[in-house]
């Protein structure tokens, strides 16, 4: 099965813009779905948990930014608006009442790509996990401290770079050279100092690691239930 970037709600009244945004996002590996009106839009929020909503702001009936005033308690999916020349004071009011950016009309589909792509990433950064507890084990990388049982371990910065990669991506396997390329180290052998390292401070065996696992072949896993 295709594996998208993320599903994004296109919402325009004009079929030809729709159709175009559409074309050129799905061609970019992003799901699509439309709408021709607000009120439509505002149906398929309802059962559809959207990534991110590219918005027209005057429609019919209903424009885009009574569609965010109205939904904004629960919506908390970032918003492209499109704009007409002319509309700032509109933009203004709809990046005050909760848009996240705004493109005018016409526009460049690759620099909506960059917009949308932009606005995913700093959203899938301000998600991560920072805090995370699991047995009678606590990893703050707020804080960068280990609790574990009465025992406290301080996290340096590569640590914290391995276990934000790893909490957030529980059960995904990571090769000793990814981890080197991730903390700037060429060498395999010094990988395995760091993670070795790491389950002294987490697992209650290190040398039986529970959570932090070797997978033989491949490199290192995070385990957590």
């Amino acid at each position: 099965m295709k594996k998208f970037e993320a599903h994004i709600l296109v919402v325009d009244d004009d079929d030809g813009i729709r159709d175009l945004v559409k074309k050129y996002l799905e061609e970019n590996n992003f799901l699509i779905t439309t709408a021709n009106s607000a009120e439509k839009a505002e149906e398929k929020i309802n059962y559809i948990k959207f990534d991110l909503i590219v918005l027209d702001i005057m429609m019919p009936g209903q424009s885009g930014l009574e569609f965010i005033s109205k939904n904004k308690d629960k919506l908390s999916t970032p918003i492209i608006l499109l704009t007409a020349k002319g509309e700032a004071n509109e933009r203004i009011e709809g990046l005050e009442i909760g848009a996240d950016d705004y493109l005018s009309k016409p526009f460049e589909p690759k620099e909506l790509i960059l917009r949308i792509r932009n606005i995913l990433e700093k959203t899938k950064s301000k998600n991560n996990k920072r805090v995370i507890e699991f047995d009678n084990i606590k990893i703050d990388l707020n804080k960068l401290i280990i609790h574990k049982d009465d025992e406290e371990f301080k996290i340096n910065n590569t640590e914290k770079i391995i276990l934000e990669k790893m909490i957030n991506s529980p059960g995904e396997h990571f090769s000793r050279s990814y981890i080197g390329n991730l903390i700037n180290i060429d060498k395999e052998r010094s990988v395995d100092v760091i993670i070795t390292r790491l389950r002294k401070k987490i697992e209650l065996d290190p040398k039986n690691p529970k959570y932090l696992q070797t997978i033989r072949g491949t490199g290192y896993v995070l385990w957590i239930e």
